[in-house]
């Protein structure tokens, strides 16, 4: 049996010179990348005034915190609190599918393989553009100052918060469905909305579904925010009580919810699964 013939270095230099024969400029990007990053990262520090002294006196502040929230204790309250958390359940809930039912006719326009011109797309993807680089909690400032405070507030900011971030998810999930379905119903004599309704949603609807869900259960956490700047729900309750400084009842309120978020990603997980089927693992 014949040795294997070592290769040569020069014949693998001449056939990868992008590799070997790189220019200084591109052997010194990294480097010069990685500079600028710790540069950039110390200067931050320095500008916000980061302090190991303050740190550690703030741990040691956050400790003492801690044992004051021990034992967890909702005192006479605890009917209140949980309303208060059914309102927030209530308003990620009602906030999220409003913004379903909004953003789904309105992703149709800014699906490529249904408006193929980018003339009349370029202006809906914007709209959600804009819309969901607003923070829900901005969003949730300027419906209190609109509609007053409580948890209408809340239902509205988280609407039109979703409305950009779920529009934007669903005209990607119709731009990547299979085209042979689409392309069967008009083979069979359909229309336009036939092709949309027979051929493209029953193939987004369970993508859309699964995002829905996983909306609802990350804004209970949301709403949970919102409610601290008068939106109503459990963060009234949580920035009240942190207020008085009655930190084993802050200490049940957060543990409230995060046993309901808990039970809501269980719950969201099974519908997921129920929607889309069970993926086998390889």
């Amino acid at each position: 049996m014949s040795r294997q013939q070592a290769p040569d270095s020069q014949q693998i230099r001449e056939r990868y010179p992008e590799i070997f024969d790189r220019p200084l400029s591109a052997r010194l990007a990294t480097p010069l990348v990685l500079v600028l990053a710790l540069a950039i990262f110390v200067f931050g520090l320095v500008d916000l005034e980061f302090s190991p002294s303050r740190m550690l006196s703030g741990l040691s502040q956050l400790g003492w915190i801690a044992l004051l929230m021990l034992p967890p204790d909702p005192g006479a309250s605890l009917p209140i609190y949980l309303k208060a958390l059914g309102e927030t359940l209530s308003i990620a809930v009602l906030g999220t599918t409003l913004a379903a039912c909004f953003a789904l006719p309105v992703s149709l326009l800014a699906a490529r393989n249904i408006i193929p011109s980018a003339i009349f797309r370029f202006p809906v993807r914007r709209l959600f553009d804009t819309i969901r680089g607003v923070d829900t909690l901005i969003w949730a400032l300027v419906w209190i100052n609109v509609v007053g405070l409580g948890p209408f507030a809340g239902v509205l900011a988280i609407a039109v918060s979703d409305f950009g971030a779920l529009g934007k998810l669903f005209s990607e999930a119709m731009e990547s469905a299979d085209r042979k379905q689409v392309e069967g119903v008009r083979a069979s004599g359909g229309s336009a909305l036939h092709e949309i309704r027979f051929g493209l949603l029953p193939q987004v609807l369970p993508v859309i579904a699964g995002q829905v869900l996983y909306f609802i259960e990350s804004n209970t956490r949301s709403a949970t925010i919102i409610g601290i700047v008068g939106a109503g729900g459990i963060g009234l309750q949580l920035a009240e009580q942190i207020r008085v400084l009655e930190w084993q009842r802050v200490s049940f309120l957060i543990l409230m919810i995060l046993v309901a978020v808990a039970a809501i990603d269980w719950i969201s997980g099974k519908l997921r699964f129920a929607i889309i089927g069970r993926r086998a693992v390889a």
